[in-house]
């Protein structure tokens, strides 16, 4: 490894920064000699199907600008950003692009950086960073900049109001923890369980053994033999081989690691699961699903997996964005995952309906209908009454 990074980086390590640097570069190595990137373990088939679950369920939420006038709550269609948060952030991504980019990043790398394009003081544009080209730092006086390195090569330091930086949870406050960089060993662990598959079915998946024979053979005869065994690998794997001078094939057992590598891939999937909080049966894992707990499940991942991400990036984009304006917001609708089937939602709907909590153009907004007339009103059940009008008419019924 040390080889490697000496190849990659002729630079002497003579800073603080550098030493820092130099020893990130080298925490990827791992307990199995596997060394482990955001890159390479998008490789392994877990990895990407947690990964693409959460980019993709965050990505087609709704995420809109709201602004409080009283006691209404509306989208602010008429501010340029929340025109970016429906249009799309930039002129090449759309908005579900966009969350999607983010949520990848913080899921490989724990933290996500957009540079913030202003135009006379008004937000134009949101423009995705490498997280890997961003460095933030923290100063003695408690300001945040970021040296940024962009694709031309160009190196600035930005400050806070420049850089949309959305992280995960942190042990410094600044820099976001990866799930990748600390699981690393898991991971490396079952990349090591897809090599181990890999050459294990390369060689057709026989269990080794040998070709034993009393005679000695000479060089012509030994050499003769290693090139027949070596023309039955890959399509040649299953043809018949003729054996001469005595020669018997003999066969050993297959190892445990053979036979329980399957096992071991199973239980990384599971721990891959873990590390993302994902359910294993939205990565097409239904070994212990049942339909009784799938919807719990999924309800689950709603409010823990999901929510955690969607809260963040929310506060994020109210603090970089919207500096000190408190009557706006910004505010996933989370809805439409938390939907049950049609007979969940009737009786749902039902309830809001008679208990006066939602009106009728209310259910229907939410079914994507339009509204009808008079369907704003709110309904009253006449067996319910406030304290005063029950003993009014207690005092009317003694009269």
């Amino acid at each position: 490894m040390l080889n490697w990074f000496r190849r990659k980086n002729t630079e002497i390590a003579d800073t603080p920064d550098k030493i820092q640097s130099l020893l990130s570069a080298l925490s990827w190595a791992t307990d199995s000699g596997i060394t482990v990137t955001p890159a390479n373990a998008m490789q392994i088939a877990t990895v990407f199907a947690c990964v693409r679950v959460l980019a993709e369920s965050v990505g087609m939420l709704p995420l809109n600008l709201m602004v409080e006038r009283g006691r209404n709550r509306d989208k602010d269609t008429g501010n340029r950003i929340q025109q970016l948060m429906v249009r799309g952030p930039n002129d090449f991504m759309t908005a579900q692009e966009w969350k999607e980019c983010v949520i990848t990043h913080l899921a490989l790398r724990g933290n996500h950086y957009s540079y913030i394009s202003r135009v006379g003081g008004q937000v134009r544009e949101l423009l995705p960073l490498n997280p890997a080209a961003v460095e933030p730092k923290i100063a003695d006086d408690w300001t945040v900049t970021y040296k940024v390195t962009f694709k031309n090569g160009t190196v600035a330091v930005l400050g806070q109001d420049e850089i949309l930086h959305i992280r995960l949870f942190s042990n410094d406050g600044i820099n976001g923890l990866s799930p990748i960089a600390w699981a690393r060993n898991s991971v490396a662990l079952a990349k090591a369980a897809e090599r181990h598959g890999g050459k294990f079915f390369a060689n057709s998946a026989q269990a080794s053994g040998g070709y034993k024979t009393a005679a000695k053979l000479n060089d012509d005869q030994y050499n003769r033999l290693r090139d027949a065994l070596d023309s039955m690998t890959g399509e040649g794997a299953h043809r018949g081989l003729i054996l001469e001078g005595g020669l018997e094939w003999f066969q050993t057992t297959m190892t445990a690691a053979d036979a329980q590598f399957l096992e071991t891939r199973k239980f990384q999937r599971g721990d891959i699961c873990a590390i993302f909080r994902v359910p294993p049966h939205m990565v097409a894992d239904l070994e212990k699903a049942t339909f009784s707990n799938i919807e719990h499940q999924a309800l689950e991942f709603v409010q823990h997996t999901l929510m955690p991400y969607l809260t963040r990036i929310e506060q994020r984009l109210a603090k970089s964005l919207l500096k000190d304006d408190m009557s706006r917001y910004f505010k996933f609708n989370a809805n439409a995952l938390l939907r049950g089937d049609m007979k969940a939602r009737a009786e749902f709907y039902s309830k809001q309906l008679q208990n006066g909590a939602m009106s009728p153009n209310e259910i229907r907004d939410l079914e994507d209908m339009n509204p009808r007339d008079g369907g704003d009103i709110y309904l009253t059940p006449m067996n319910m009454v406030t304290e005063s009008e029950r003993e009014r008419n207690a005092n009317e019924a003694a009269v």
